[in-house]
């Protein structure tokens, strides 16, 4: 029977697992999965990796650094911990069938990082055993540290990014592998329909720091989503993050990491790098000049974008990605502040629980000018003033 606690109306709640007991699971799969991949090794468990979607942490074996993921019901972290899933005896014998199946979401990932590799993208060496993803690390320069440092060149990395990504995305055989094992885990509508939906998702807002003003956010976002959208859906890399793209110390083009590939709206990918770098102009109180150039950056090469789409795609592909951005954003926001004591946050996810009043702002004002400019145009700069404006505050 799941463990539960009966309140005084009669009702039986759920015990969520705790991050304890989550955590000691995960580390003994990674220490079986080693062990099978490795069996004469030695192999050291070493520090954890915060997280907010799997357990993440790093290995040495035989003096060779890895890093193992392990990932339970394919479910985030914090929903886990939440109860979402069920209380820990639940979660174990689900998870025991779980694994067992070709098609969890460790399993996808290396499948789709081997596709990759084949169709020529840079991406790490990969094993996979007993649902656990081991990937060499790779030391370098990630997305977000080179605009950093070269805020001038924004527009320039980022073209150079899409234009990495752009050839092997389209080859066949990413695409087949695509409609048999996608990720549709990190597609960003996705997340934001399946967090807010009509029956959870007042509840769940409800319960949420800033939740009034996210109720509103989310309402206005629903209605941007319910405009005019393009009807293809190619394959896009899915969680195309700042940190997903790695400059290796030893020399060459970006790495990639982490894909999520699946069949998506054009802007996808842009619409989350774009919404994780204004983060991180906003969680850095970046100076007002630095933050300018690099927002007018990301501006020149979404623009660029948007015309080169054919005819009066433009204007529609430019409002979805300018919806997509504040849905981003208010996914991670929301996920962020909703999770459980025990669980680290990533350090993105630490600055931006600390500065969730700006962001939320932000997102309040933006969303407000998504639904009132009078061209797709104006509604993405007008964005893009209030996140200058909120990397200012």
């Amino acid at each position: 029977m799941p463990e539960s606690t009966t309140l005084g109306w009669g009702l039986d709640v759920v015990q969520p697992p705790s991050p304890d007991l989550v955590t000691g699971h995960a580390i003994r799969q990674m220490e079986a999965a080693a062990h099978h991949l490795w069996p004469d090794a030695t192999v050291r468990l070493g520090r954890i990796i915060p997280s907010v979607t799997s357990h993440v942490q790093q290995v040495d074996v035989n003096g060779l650094p890895w890093i193992a993921k392990y990932s339970v019901l394919g479910s985030s972290l914090v929903s886990l911990l939440g109860g979402s899933c069920g209380d820990w005896p639940t979660v174990q014998r689900a998870q025991a069938r779980y694994v067992a199946a070709p098609d969890t979401l460790v399993h996808r990932e290396a499948a789709q990082l081997q596709a990759l590799a084949d169709a020529g993208l840079p991406v790490p060496a990969v094993r996979v055993a007993h649902g656990v993803l081991f990937t060499e690390p790779v030391p370098g320069v990630t997305l977000a540290d080179r605009i950093t440092a070269d805020p001038a060149r924004t527009a320039e990395i980022l073209a150079a990014v899409t234009t990495a990504v752009a050839g092997p995305l389209r080859d066949e055989r990413v695409t087949a592998l695509v409609d048999r094992l996608p990720i549709p885990e990190r597609s960003i509508s996705r997340t934001f329909l399946r967090k807010f939906n009509g029956v959870s998702g007042p509840r769940y807002l409800a319960q949420a720091p800033h939740g009034a003003v996210l109720d509103a956010v989310v309402s206005r976002l629903r209605r941007a989503s319910a405009g005019p959208a393009l009807l293809d859906r190619p394959v896009v890399y899915g969680d195309l993050k700042p940190e997903h793209v790695i400059w290796p110390d030893h020399g060459g083009g970006p790495l990639f990491i982490d894909p999520g590939l699946m069949r998506s709206q054009p802007c996808a990918d842009l619409a989350k790098v774009a919404s994780r770098l204004v983060l991180g102009l906003v969680t850095a109180h970046a100076p007002a000049e630095h933050s300018r150039t690099v927002l007018d950056g990301i501006t020149d090469h979404v623009l660029a974008q948007a015309a080169a789409q054919p005819g009066r795609d433009r204007t529609t592909w430019l409002y979805q990605t300018t919806t997509l951005w504040l849905m981003d954003t208010t996914n991670i926001l929301t996920t962020c502040l909703s999770a459980p004591a025990g669980l680290p946050l990533p350090l993105q996810g630490t600055a931006l629980v600390a500065r969730a009043s700006t962001v939320v702002r932000m997102l309040n004002k933006a969303s407000g000018h998504l639904l009132e400019a009078d061209s797709p145009v104006s509604a993405w700069r007008a964005c893009v003033d209030q996140a200058a404006q909120a990397a200012a505050a």
